[in-house]
């Protein structure tokens, strides 16, 4: 089945904006009817497979390849045995106490991922918030944070996916999401830098915003290295926080 074209996602997103324009304009009682049409002109489709339908269907969410233990306790890989750190965090510095994420990144979480962030995916931060929850039970903590886009990225999308993501864990888990994370300056794409090179590129990336809470939960979309959500934690540790655990909703797995 053939893809939707950028003018059709487009056309999509700009009736979002505007039908969000009208609710806070107070035109509550003619937004359900424009969404009506607007679906009927543009039905909905999954972001994995464009079968019309849900943002996620059923037989993608099922394609899924979900995390089960055991786990490294640190950075949550996948182990043959229940392990303190493991060969992927072990000897490193990492600020988190504990970092966990409900599915691999592979399969179909690729084109969902890229979906929700490069195609504005909105809805799709709902749906993955039910996964997580699903399968993972919330940490100890205060409050809820998330890992910032950089200015330029976030301009582009008009949209912060991991902030979508941390808003709908707040509401399964009844804590309260707030900005405590800031950029300190920019950085490189992560996408085409090696290991050591992430953790270069992300070092001193991220400040503070006052004085955190003793137990922050950290959210991001992806775990690739842990370098971008390590950076963020000791920004947060640096400032006050006594323990940060990083919840992500899928995670590469090497």
């Amino acid at each position: 089945m053939p893809r939707l074209s950028g003018d059709v996602v487009a056309i999509r997103k700009s009736a979002a904006r505007q039908f969000a324009v009208l609710i806070h304009a107070g035109a509550a009682r003619v937004v359900p009817s424009s969404l009506w049409l607007l679906e009927s002109l543009l039905p909905s489709r999954c972001a994995c497979c464009d079968a019309p339908g849900p943002t996620a269907c059923p037989a993608c969410v099922a394609a899924l390849a979900f995390l089960r233990p055991p786990f490294c306790a640190l950075c949550g890989a996948p182990t043959a045995w229940p392990v303190g750190r493991c060969r992927e965090c072990s000897g490193r510095r990492l600020a988190f106490a504990s970092a966990r994420a409900a599915v691999r990144y592979t399969g179909s979480a690729p084109r969902f991922v890229h979906a929700w962030k490069e195609r504005g995916l909105r809805p799709f931060a709902d749906r993955a918030g039910e996964l997580v929850v699903e399968r993972l039970a919330c940490p100890p903590a205060d409050v809820i944070t998330y890992i910032p886009p950089d200015g330029d990225r976030s301009l582009k999308r008009g949209y912060q996916p991991a902030q979508g993501l941390a808003r709908a864990l707040g509401r399964s888990w009844r804590l309260e999401v707030a900005p405590l994370v800031a950029r300190a300056r920019p950085v490189e794409r992560q996408t085409a830098l090696g290991r050591r090179e992430r953790r270069r590129n992300m070092r001193g990336a991220f400040t503070a915003r006052g004085t955190p809470p003793p137990h922050v939960l950290l959210i991001d979309d992806v775990y690739t290295t842990g370098a971008t959500v390590a950076a963020a934690a000791a920004a947060l540790r640096a400032a006050g926080a006594r323990q940060v655990d990083v919840v992500t909703f899928a995670r590469a797995v090497r």
